[in-house]
């Protein structure tokens, strides 16, 4: 039995330093970077191989070199496919190792992995398929948006898509019904003069996505009178529904950025910091008054969230369990500043398993702080680190008096 607990063990450990290895960003270890800088290199090889080889004069003199950069680069999305089944218990840890795998193949990134290398070698299975399987190598480019983890700034884009995400739907489908209304209209108008062309009310759809989304192909187009007036009206209306959804995306840029530059500009300039905290019933502010807490003088609660109501706390409100405030406070400029950092622990992690005095951390660095299943332990001696631990460092700055 002991033996048993102990290869789980080892397995946890091998699993959660693959995961670590796999996962895009951490960069804790010479080999999780490397793995990165790999992945990120595999890709572009990838992509380029796979470009360039659609012209003519780099299929007559590299084919050999392109089909062994795919070949090889294809074979290293497979391996990378296999590690992130293997280790999706880390990503999904409440599941099962079969259910936690299953959810990960499931997922749209795991999808998209397994379309970067299943279609490479489908065809040798079935070779009538080829022409179709090589139409899933799309799915490889989709693995750049992966390189989002080192770039904050391109998830903007998301977080405005997701936020205007309504208006978004709304403008497509005001687009759409125009487009419904405009072909049944050009059906009317065009049907007697050109029956081969406009042959119902949805035959008139293609003119209308191109007119309206100002395309234009002109393969279909109104040849009466009253067609050429229809589509001249129906092109201005193209022009302003296109602006639409430009101009909610714009708008969003606008607000992102701008709500950005204004929170650091006030963080620069009045140097307040805040912080967000939840009481809990064990609290001792829990029921009290907030004149009544005591809280020093350059310390105040700006907002008290409690449940989906925010209140604007005032001397007499008193505080309840579940509450989560809002608090701030300025930097005193005279004093050295301070590191905080959390740090969770994995099956792999140095510190798993070992007691806190036995750790090798800074002399300027202290453990404040255990979070252990929910609950906080204060960090004696001879408490053992554990997978799952959450510890809390305090770093304090040194100035130096001889500059």
């Amino acid at each position: 039995m002991a033996d048993r607990n102990s290869l789980r063990a080892k397995i946890n450990r091998f699993r959660a330093k693959v995961f670590n290895m796999v996962s895009t960003g951490v960069i804790d270890e010479p080999i999780n970077r490397f793995y990165d800088w790999i992945s990120i290199i595999a890709l572009l090889l990838n992509l380029a191989a796979v470009f360039a080889i659609t012209f003519d004069y780099m299929e007559e003199h590299y084919k050999g070199l392109l089909l062994t950069i795919e070949a090889v680069t294809t074979f290293f999305f497979a391996v990378d496919y296999v590690l992130r089944v293997f280790s999706a218990n880390e990503l999904y840890p409440k599941l099962s190792p079969g259910k936690s795998s299953i959810r990960y193949a499931l997922s749209f990134a795991g999808i998209i992995d397994l379309l970067s290398f299943l279609p490479y070698y489908l065809p040798v299975f079935f070779p009538g398929g080829a022409t179709v399987f090589r139409l899933f190598r799309i799915a490889r480019i989709l693995r750049l948006f992966r390189i989002n983890s080192y770039y904050d700034q391109l998830n903007v884009i998301t977080e405005i898509i997701v936020s205007k995400s309504q208006q978004l739907l709304a403008s497509v489908f005001i687009i759409f019904i125009l487009m419904l209304a405009s072909s049944l209209c050009m059906y009317s108008v065009e049907h007697d003069a050109q029956p081969d062309v406009f042959q119902n009310a949805f035959s008139g759809i293609w003119w209308s996505a191109s007119t309206l989304l100002t395309v234009g192909y002109g393969d279909i187009y109104p040849v009466t009178i009253m067609g050429k007036i229809l589509g001249i009206i129906i092109s201005f209306l193209g022009v302003g529904m296109v602006a639409i959804p430009t101009g909610i995306i714009s708008a969003g840029f606008v607000e992102q950025y701008q709500k950005l530059k204004t929170v650091g500009d006030f963080a620069e300039e009045e140097n307040i910091h805040f912080i967000r905290i939840r009481l809990s019933q064990k609290d001792s502010w829990t029921g009290k008054k907030i004149v009544d807490i005591g809280i020093p003088k350059d310390i105040m609660i700006v907002a008290i969230q409690r449940g989906n109501e925010t209140i604007i706390p005032r001397g007499q409100t008193v505080l309840e369990n579940g509450d989560i405030l809002v608090m701030c406070a300025e930097k005193i400029k005279d004093i050295s500043p301070i590191d905080l950092k959390e740090i969770t622990i994995n099956e792999g992690h140095s510190w798993n398993g070992v007691a806190i005095k036995d750790l090798d951390i800074s002399r300027q660095s202290y453990i404040f702080m255990i979070r252990r299943k929910g609950k906080a332990l204060v960090p004696k001696g001879n408490i053992v680190i554990k997978a799952g631990d959450i510890v809390l460092l305090y770093g304090k700055h040194i100035k130096n008096e001889f500059i």
